[in-house]
């Protein structure tokens, strides 16, 4: 076999593995741009999560394992280091003020961040006088406060017997008032929750009980007291997003789209073990960023992220 012919088979493979790729994306109401493709911004990460935009589409995203927050430009389509110390941060999300909240739970806090220093403020650091277990995704509603998550995921950089037991008595959904004044749990039924995220119009939250195979929907209250908690699908999810359409995007095989009814309408594989989580980037809010493992990817798409 001569080198010409090696090379035209070696790129004959990349072509077919590439379209393979995009034939497997199962789209039922046409949200994926046409002819787009999955495309690897960077790899070299040890676990990538936690994507948030800021106002100008760039997305913010964790390596938690190297305790680093990272910044995606979505003009150059550049990464650089935002925040070095972070906290062990892991979900992600900014205010409309531009504020990044952060769930740090290196110290299983909750934090807000300077979008232009990066200096940090300690938030929440307890919840009836003991530590939370470990919070691990945030939402913010537009009006103020904050939702997020606090599961239990043992760490390997706590030190002494922190992570054999739950700090809190269960793994629980909280609510942080916009005046930081009030916290009180709007959940105590579930089993591991995990991805959170609410509507435009900040009266609806998702959120997925990743320990039961479950995705939740609520009715949200002017005090952020949570009501009428039906049953979204049959899925959990580690991170979730959500478009201008109501389509809610769930992520751990890949990324699986949902309409505002529960009912599956696309899956977009992601080439690697587990997809922790995705938002929408880019100025127009039409890129979908997807953190997986040590990479992080992109995919056009006709749809329009509301954050």
């Amino acid at each position: 076999m001569n080198k010409n012919f090696r090379n035209a088979v070696a790129i004959s493979a990349l072509l077919l593995a590439s379209t393979s790729l995009f034939a497997q994306i199962e789209d039922k109401k046409g949200i994926v741009a046409k002819g787009a493709e999955l495309f690897k911004v960077q790899d070299g990460f040890s676990f990538t999560e936690g994507p948030a935009i800021n106002r100008m589409g760039d997305v913010f995203f964790t390596d938690q394992p190297n305790d680093k927050i990272y910044r995606w430009n979505s003009n150059s389509n550049q990464i650089t280091v935002f925040k070095d110390g972070a906290g062990r941060s892991n979900g992600l999300y900014f205010q409309l003020d531009g504020t990044l909240i952060a769930a740090a739970d290196l110290n299983n806090e909750l934090w807000e961040i300077d979008q232009n220093t990066g200096a940090e403020k300690v938030i929440v650091s307890s919840f009836k006088g003991n530590k939370l277990n470990g919070p691990n995704d945030v939402w913010v509603r537009p009006k103020g406060g904050i939702f997020f998550t606090d599961p239990l995921y043992p760490r390997d950089y706590w030190e002494g017997v922190r992570g054999k037991e739950m700090e809190q008595d269960g793994k629980h959904v909280y609510f942080l008032s916009a005046d930081r004044t009030e916290l009180f749990r709007v959940a105590e039924d579930l089993t591991q929750p995990n991805g959170i995220v609410g509507t435009p119009d900040g009266k609806t939250l998702y959120v997925a009980d990743i320990g039961a195979k479950k995705t939740w929907k609520y009715d949200v209250q002017e005090d952020g007291y949570l009501t009428n908690k039906t049953l979204f699908c049959e899925m959990g999810s580690d991170g979730m997003t959500i478009d201008d359409r109501g389509n809610v995007y769930l992520t751990g095989n890949g990324v699986t789209v949902f309409d505002k009814k529960g009912e599956q309408i696309a899956h977009i594989p992601v080439p690697e073990k587990w997809t922790a989580n995705v938002c929408f980037g880019a100025l127009d809010r039409k890129t979908l960023f997807i953190t997986a493992m040590g990479a992080v990817y992109t995919l056009d798409m006709k749809t329009r992220g509301v954050w």
